[in-house]
């Protein structure tokens, strides 16, 4: 047999040779308790005890309030809170947006600017209304010339080494 056929053989009878812990009283030196261990045995119940000390510290943080002691972690109430408050700050942006718009439109009215038949609330916090501008989504000139350039690229980069081009489908 090889050598470290050997020194692994011996290393495995090593670990399942039976061992006894007794554990004695010091003056008496009655035997208090007794165990019979191996190597295996004590590596094995060891392993399995920091798994399951591993895994229960980790349970224990992740489903209980515990996980917000946790530095960085936000609780879910201050999520909450803070959704609420920046629908708020939306909506109070727009209704001072409002007010300034309509606050301006009296002070012309007072200024003699705008006629007072003219002026209505409703005309006012209508026009206020921001009304979206149709995005043109053509193409620019550039654009397409940048698709002509990387198409013939495409072509250029699929021939193959004989120098004819392969056909792609689209």
């Amino acid at each position: 047999m090889p050598k470290n056929r050997l020194k692994r053989k011996k290393f495995w009878d090593r670990l399942l040779i039976k061992n006894r812990l007794v554990i004695l009283n010091e003056n008496t030196f009655e035997e208090i308790f007794s165990f019979k261990l191996n190597i295996m045995s004590v590596f094995v119940t060891l392993t399995l005890g920091a798994i399951f000390l591993i895994s229960a510290t980790t349970i224990l943080i992740a489903f209980t309030p515990l996980r917000e002691l946790i530095p960085g972690y936000s609780s879910s109430e201050l999520k909450k809170n803070a959704t609420v408050l920046a629908l708020k700050s939306d909506s109070l942006s727009k209704a001072l947006k409002k007010n300034e718009i309509y606050i301006k439109s009296i002070q012309k009215v007072l200024n003699g600017e705008l006629e007072y038949a003219k002026f209505s609330k409703d005309s006012i916090l209508s026009s206020a209304d921001e009304v979206k501008e149709a995005v043109d989504l053509s193409p620019s000139e550039t654009e397409i010339e940048l698709r002509k350039r990387v198409k013939e690229e495409e072509n250029i980069s699929t021939a193959t080494p004989n120098g004819k081009s392969q056909k792609t489908k689209k």
